[in-house]
């Protein structure tokens, strides 16, 4: 099938070349880093084109450079008094203009000219320690990815992936619920359809590639203005749209139809629209009666928007938003014989919905050339629905009888404000501060009656209606006090209002640049909130309105980080991490004896309600990170990334145990190749492949299993034994043609091409334990084979 495709690829981008010149433009603003004030006079050469092309930026720092050639390209960056940028790998279509910002760094002293070695820059200037920048192309460019931002940050050295149904990210051991989602400056909820309450991820993200501009990724010993987070932050940008010409995109692909639009609102003012919309390919098949071979359809939509209005040439307003809707109903009580579910249990049908959204507007002015403020406010509202129903079955595998066993419907609102102000005080010193407030309004319901499965009475485990509020303020200081070297220092503080749980926390990072290599260490003290839901959950034999853990704390971590980063060619970079991370304040049971830690949780479809809580526990994380990278040149790159850790937590027993994400390894080696076919044709090869430690698991107590019909772990032997290595290999391939302003791209994605069976976890089976059968636990499988195909057009 792959040389069918492939063969099919080069004869349609062959017979498509004609000899006409596709070229293209490129343009943008280029600004200081700091003060984000305007620069005239900046020199922007193609450095890979012959002739040079180039152009000089204009007294409000814009800049236009016409007649490029389609294909990819490098441009440098210049201006006196500032440290030059290389910007290698610029794509280059015929159907886009090429919108490229840049910000660039004034020197620490002195006047003379200096050219970053690095081969990118992060966005927040604060930010030395443990970050990596992501651009748009990375998140299509690697194999696996399927334009996901954190599918595709799991390559980075220190990440991976929860599981393969899911995009949540394990950050050096952490639970995928102490990371942080950012967008536009505000944190925001999760942006992933068939979102669980307190997870941070799902099956598929509502967060488009085609909106981003680059964003910044944190693993660890983050700035100051980041809080309520210990593991790691995905600070999301949305890009503007093109404010001189329309253009859209349409693509048809396994995970969404969708169309794309941006242009301008008014070119004399600069202002402009971006928009999205993407629709379940699955459903419209569905729709059509096109038979896809399940039932279970994942139905989900998506949009989201920006809207830039530039407000004379001190201002800045805009409005953004992002929002979706998902269903899946798993129906097994239509099986006439037993089936593995990937995503749902094997003795109940399962109804469930979510919604998220959220709108906003921010206002940035510059007080003066050396200063600016912005202000951020938005609103966000969510709802996740569920019904569960038990089918009983005989040993025929017949159906005796069904039983409604549970139902939630959480609804979360949300308003957050987020003020500061940026000043640069001189070349060496920059200064920022602000204040974010979220307040949260909560309509939550849920109860049960599963287990054990004779039960008739329900249970309630949650009712109830009011709200709490979040506020947290910082300040942080960064100073050059040479050329190489830089460091920065900040506290962050936060103050939850219905418990009054409140923390100060220091951060500082320094980076020192040598001759043939960089250093960088930090330190952060951080600190999170627990899952909204569990503050105000209730016990079954608790009358109505007690609420054991109400007044838990936040969890807390120190964060100590070192790290070394050498230039080894041009193209080719080493860079070396190390980290410890100490966490305390812990939520663990009261219960005697066990081994509970909040920091198991976080990864699956399931919720969790934990007995009576206390801030006792401690964990810890360390380990060693390596990263090989050759930037893409010459038509190829490649990605080496490796990380050996140890991930420990300990319940109220005080015993420390592997954490669930102890997988004590992963390596990840990408590579890819593109290849022109004529002037205009490009095919494109990816691959990767993934080698994790095995998942750990618990023993079970098969008798308690089958007496409360569910599974049930011996306490003191939690996640003692680890399945097989996990093992895949994904591998891309795709082809982009350029016509007359007209792009076509088409991609093929095979996902675990080698149909490698990896172990997800280990279940219990009623049907099982009703046929007798003496170990009534099965093992589930993640993701076999999987093609993921997408055809976009872009005009």
């Amino acid at each position: 099938m792959i040389q069918r495709l492939s063969v099919c690829m080069l004869l349609l981008l062959v017979t498509s070349a004609v000899d006409a010149q596709r070229l293209q433009r490129i343009r943008g603003r280029v600004t200081d880093k700091e003060s984000k004030a305007a620069l005239p006079g900046v020199t922007i050469v193609v450095t890979d084109g012959s002739p040079l092309l180039g152009t000089t930026t204009n007294e409000n720092g814009y800049y236009s450079i016409d007649s490029v050639p389609v294909g990819k390209h490098t441009l440098t960056v210049s201006y006196v008094g500032y440290e030059s940028r290389s910007l290698p790998g610029i794509l280059v279509t015929s159907a886009k203009e090429v919108i490229l910002p840049i910000e660039i760094e004034e020197r620490a002293t002195g006047m003379k000219e200096v050219t970053v070695t690095q081969k990118r820059e992060h966005i927040n200037d604060m930010a030395l320690v443990s970050t990596r920048t992501f651009d748009v192309q990375e998140t299509e460019r690697y194999a696996g990815s399927r334009g996901d931002p954190a599918r595709m940050a799991s390559n980075f050295a220190g990440a991976q992936g929860g599981d393969d149904s899911r995009n949540d990210i394990v950050i050096r051991g952490n639970s995928p619920q102490g990371v942080l989602w950012r967008m536009e400056g505000i944190d925001i909820p999760n942006p992933s359809h068939f979102n669980i309450p307190g997870t941070t991820g799902g099956p598929v993200s509502m967060l488009n590639n085609k909106m981003l501009s680059n964003s910044d990724f944190f693993m660890g010993a983050f700035p100051a203005e980041y809080g309520d987070a210990i593991a790691g932050v995905f600070d999301v940008r949305l890009r503007n749209g093109n404010n001189q010409a329309y253009e859209f995109t349409g693509q048809l692909g396994l995970l969404g139809t969708e169309i794309s639009a941006e242009g301008p609102i008014s070119k004399k003012k600069g202002s402009s629209f971006l928009v999205n919309y993407r629709y379940s390919t699955l459903q419209i098949f569905q729709g059509l009666n096109i038979k896809i071979g399940t039932t279970s359809v994942p139905q989900y939509q998506d949009g989201s928007f920006r809207l830039n209005f530039p407000m004379g040439k001190k201002g800045n307003l805009a409005f953004f938003g992002l929002g979706g809707s998902s269903r899946i109903d798993l129906i097994v009580s239509t099986l006439t014989e037993p089936e593995p579910q990937l995503y749902g249990e094997s003795d109940r049908d399962q109804y469930f919905a979510s919604k998220t959204g959220f709108v906003g507007g921010t206002y940035e002015y510059a007080i003066n050339k050396r200063a600016y403020m912005k202000l951020t406010v938005a609103q966000s509202g969510g709802n996740v629905w569920a019904q569960h129903i038990k089918v009983f079955r005989n040993a025929a595998f017949g159906i005796d009888s069904l039983k409604d066993v549970l139902g939630y419907d959480f609804n979360t609102a949300s308003t957050v404000a987020h003020w500061y102000i940026n000043k640069k005080i001189s070349a060496q010193k920059t200064l920022k501060y602000g204040i974010e407030n979220k307040y949260y309004h909560v309509n939550l319901l849920d109860r049960s009656r599963q287990y054990p499965t004779s039960r008739q009475n329900w249970q309630m485990r949650e009712n109830y209606i009011g709200g709490t509020d979040l506020l947290q303020a910082y300040i942080q200081y960064k100073i050059r006090p040479t050329e190489r070297l830089t460091l920065t220092g900040g506290l962050h503080g936060q103050y939850l209002t219905h418990n009054g749980s409140k923390s100060l926390e220091p951060r500082v990072a320094m980076r020192w640049r040598k001759e043939k290599g960089v250093f960088t260490a930090g330190y952060g003290l951080h600190s999170q909130m627990q899952p909204l839901y569990q503050y105000f959950a209730q016990l079954p034999q608790d009358p109505a309105g007690v609420m054991r853990n109400y007044n838990i704390g936040f969890t807390r971590s120190h964060h100590l980080v070192a790290g070394y980063e050498r230039k080894l060619t041009n193209n080719i970079r080493l860079r070396l991490e190390s980290y410890g991370q100490y966490l305390f304040n812990v939520p663990v049971e009261v219960r005697a004896g066990s081994s509970y830690s909040a920091l198991n949780q976080g990864a699956s479809f399931s919720r969790n309600f934990p007995d009576t809580l206390q801030n006792t526990g401690t964990g810890y994380n360390y380990g060693i990170e390596a990263t090989l990278e050759k930037s893409f040149n010459k038509s190829f790159y490649v990605l080496l990334t490796g990380s050996l850790f140890d991930s420990k937590a300990a319940g109220n027993d005080g015993v420390y145990r592997n954490t669930s994400y102890n997988t004590r390894y992963a390596v990840n080696i990408l590579a890819g190749h593109e290849h022109k076919i004529g002037k205009y044709s490009t095919l494109t090869l990816g691959f990767k492949t993934t080698m994790i430690g095995g998942k750990l698991y618990s023993p079970v107590d098969t008798a308690a299993s089958n007496a409360l019909s569910d599974m049930v772990v011996i306490d003191g032997e939690r996640n003692s034994l680890r399945f097989k290595s996990y093992f895949r290999t994904d591998l891309k391939l795709g082809a982009r043609f350029n016509a007359k302003h007209l792009t076509h791209e088409v991609a093929l994605d095979l996902v675990n091409v080698t149909n490698t069976k990896n172990i997800l976890s280990l279940t219990y089976s009623s049907d099982l334990a009703s046929q007798g059968v003496a170990y009534p636990f099965y093992t589930q499988y993640q993701l076999g084979f999987l093609p993921i195909f997408y055809y976009r057009v872009d005009f």
